[in-house]
């Protein structure tokens, strides 16, 4: 399907009784000489705009028989909008403010982008992406985070999207802004953690938040399945797996009951914020409902699964050494599951690999930067392998 062409209309500064008359006549005459196309209302100039200026959007709505878009609303201009009720009929974009992180502190990165620390009060998470990516997925964080809140997981809500300088991208880079007192990572925690002892203290704090979290009961339809999230990616592995292995990973995945527990989706410790000595979640744009396997999963590959076969990933990515990392495995498993032996940790912990190595399958052959090359083959290759020695023994994947 071709897409609808657009086309730009300025505003003025103000619209209100005085001139509404003419502005009107104005965009009509812009409507009707650009018939076919949708009208996108560049709203950079407008700081004012009443009752009267407002029932001239609703007029073109009408006439245009839908929404339209107003971008560059400055933010006096949006609170009218959203005041009134007009950014759930139109599709109104606010001027993003501009910050620097030129300078600024590096606190985490991730697959998509950093985190900085503007000052000892907030922080910034940049997204290396496009904007038609970027405020899309921001958006959707925000959404999710405060429905985390609601239910009480600590979580930061993020309270503006920025347009951000200083991060050495070519183009415009955008970012979510938190406050954060005086906050670090988890991870960063990791990395400055000076024995073993003090390091399985920090997994323990961060395996009460995991439970605390899939304790959360949300209300049905209120996210999406992290097991139907899964079974598309299986979906993708056909060009890795024959269709009875394929029915044998999806058979055990629908086998599992509906769960409206809460999953983050992404749960490693760059992820958790601790902020005057409260652990904060970040990242909430992959929360989901499942079992806590899709979490254990996601754990299982940042922390095992990347290092495999490539022993500098954990330094790269986390700066943890490989040593490191495995402690942290090992004790999240253990400490998770501290209500049964050994032996039984061992049968769910090959549960847990089982669909981890699944998901990490999925991730590389459908990234093209993780699947090219030596590294890129030889982790389709363990992968599979793994799999096919673990489906001869994994008949569920209940834990």
């Amino acid at each position: 399907m071709a897409e609808t062409s657009t086309y730009v209309i300025p505003l003025p500064e103000r619209i209100d009784s005085g001139n509404a008359m003419e502005v009107e006549q104005k965009l009509n005459d812009e409507v009707s000489a650009h018939p076919g196309e949708v009208p996108v209302f560049d709203a950079g100039n407008l700081n004012y705009i009443s009752s009267a200026g407002l029932r001239v959007f609703m007029k073109l709505r009408k006439r245009l028989q839908g929404p339209f878009t107003v971008t560059e609303v400055a933010p006096e201009v949006y609170d009218i909008f959203e005041t009134t009720g007009f950014t759930e009929l139109l599709s109104v974009k606010k001027r993003l403010r501009r910050i620097s992180v030129e300078g600024c502190e590096i606190i985490g990165r991730g697959f998509y982008g950093t985190v900085y620390r503007l000052d000892p009060d907030t922080i910034v998470k940049t997204y290396s992406l496009e904007a038609s990516e970027a405020i899309p997925m921001i958006e959707n964080e925000k959404k999710m985070a405060k429905k985390a809140f609601l239910k009480g997981i600590p979580t930061a809500i993020s309270f503006d999207i920025v347009k951000v300088d200083g991060t050495g991208s070519e183009g415009d880079t955008y970012g979510s802004v938190f406050e954060l007192l005086k906050a670090k990572s988890f991870n960063n925690r990791m990395e400055e953690a000076a024995s073993d002892g003090e390091k399985e203290g920090i997994v323990k704090e961060y395996v009460e938040l995991v439970k605390q979290v899939h304790d959360t009961l949300m209300d049905p339809g209120t996210l999406p399945s992290a097991r139907d999230r899964l079974l598309e990616r299986v979906k993708g592995l056909t060009e890795v797996f024959d269709p009875e292995q394929i029915e044998k990973i999806t058979g055990m995945l629908n086998a599992l009951p509906e769960d409206l527990h809460v999953v983050h989706g992404d749960f490693h410790m760059k992820n958790v914020m601790l902020s005057e000595g409260e652990p904060m979640l970040i990242d909430m744009d992959t929360l989901a409902t499942g079992q806590p396997i899709f979490d254990l999963q996601g754990l299982f590959i940042t922390y095992q699964a990347f290092e495999e076969d490539d022993e500098n990933n954990s330094m790269d990515f986390l700066g943890l050494s490989n040593d490191t990392v495995d402690l942290m495995w090992r004790k999240i498993i253990e400490y998770y599951f501290d209500d049964v032996g050994a032996e039984a940790r061992k049968k769910i912990e090959e549960k847990i690999r089982l669909l981890g190595y699944v998901s990490f399958l999925y991730f590389v052959v459908s990234t093209p930067d993780l699947k090219k090359g030596e590294l890129g083959e030889k982790r389709i290759r363990h992968s599979v392998e793994h799999i096919e020695k673990l489906l001869e023994t994994v008949t569920d994947l209940t834990i």
